[in-house]
């Protein structure tokens, strides 16, 4: 396959779809190659649906309603990832209680493929954080913090890449500056790398070098600010080869992805869902020998 580009004008549906009804106008059906990414990020431990009397989230979310709309998905289209954007731990007693073994095992049984690690994923330190990783089946990815002095070195890997119908998509992560956000003494001797540069770095390899047809960044960067501190607008407008970039950490609620202008003039799609597993994000990438087209939406769960 030839190197894959976004077509100029990305069609983006921005209905909500409930879990009982999943459906979704197919952005050109004759396409040779369908992949379906899957999203969530800033789940912060919320295992169990809102109550009916909450105010703002009645009886939405839930990992056992994911559960159900990420199998109907994979049942549409067996060609699907699904991938977390940071901040798995931290919001209710189940994190208290536990330390994060619940929300990475119902995570491994729902066959999330790659997460990056939030600023809360630290909450328990890199100690507590390493200690549940067994209960991860899933990769955990991030490029821009080094663990070399830490019990982590090792175990957070910058990219990896998986092959869905035959197409070739890297996948790496970024975190946001720790310092200000966790207390030394949780994060320790973690550095944080610039994740522009990083990002350069990695694409670089991911595209050039390993010929990957789509590249996703898991970013918990935060989606804009108003100074110039590094954001998903940041990263997308001063990199290139990023085809998508999965957001967190701002709880920036998106009904649709935003198309953003790279370095070299091509587009980028961002996307994030909110908070605490009330939408889950899907993006369709319609593949041929030259094009991509692609597809994104935000599913109420």
């Amino acid at each position: 396959m030839k190197r894959r580009q976004f077509i100029n004008q990305t069609v983006a549906s921005t209905a909500f779809i409930t879990a009982t009804g999943v459906s979704l106008s197919a952005c050109g059906t004759t396409r040779k190659k369908h992949i379906t990414i899957l999203h969530t990020n800033d789940v912060h431990s919320h295992i169990d649906p809102f109550p009916p009397t909450h105010s703002r989230n009645p009886n939405q979310g839930g990992v056992a309603r994911r559960a159900t709309l990420i199998e109907s998905i994979r049942k549409e289209n067996p060609h699907t990832l699904l991938l977390d954007a940071g901040d798995i731990f931290q919001g209710t007693p189940y994190f208290n209680f536990y330390g994060g073994e619940i929300e990475f095992k119902l995570m491994s049984m729902l066959k999330y493929d790659a997460a990056t690690l939030g600023n809360h994923d630290f909450d328990n330190g890199v100690d507590g954080l390493y200690a549940q990783l067994p209960n991860a089946s899933f990769e955990i990815l991030n490029a821009n913090y080094d663990f070399s002095n830490t019990i982590m070195d090792g175990h957070a890997k910058p990219y990896t890449i998986f092959i869905k119908d035959g197409v070739k998509i890297g996948v790496f992560g970024l975190g946001v500056e720790l310092n200000g956000l966790v207390n030394k003494t949780l994060y320790k001797e973690t550095k944080y790398l610039d994740p522009v540069e990083k990002a350069q770095d990695i694409t670089s390899v991911l595209k050039e070098e390993k010929q990957c047809d789509l590249v996703i960044c898991l970013s918990h960067l935060g989606y804009k600010y108003q100074d110039d501190k590094v954001s998903d607008i940041v990263l997308a407008r001063n990199t290139q080869n990023i085809d998508l970039i999965i957001g967190g950490h701002t709880h920036t609620f998106m009904d649709k992805p935003v198309v953003e202008t790279n370095k070299q003039g091509k587009k980028v799609l961002i996307n994030q869902v909110g908070c605490y597993g009330i939408y889950l994000g899907r993006i369709d990438f319609y593949l041929d020998n030259t094009t991509a087209n692609s597809n994104g939406i935000s599913i109420s769960v």
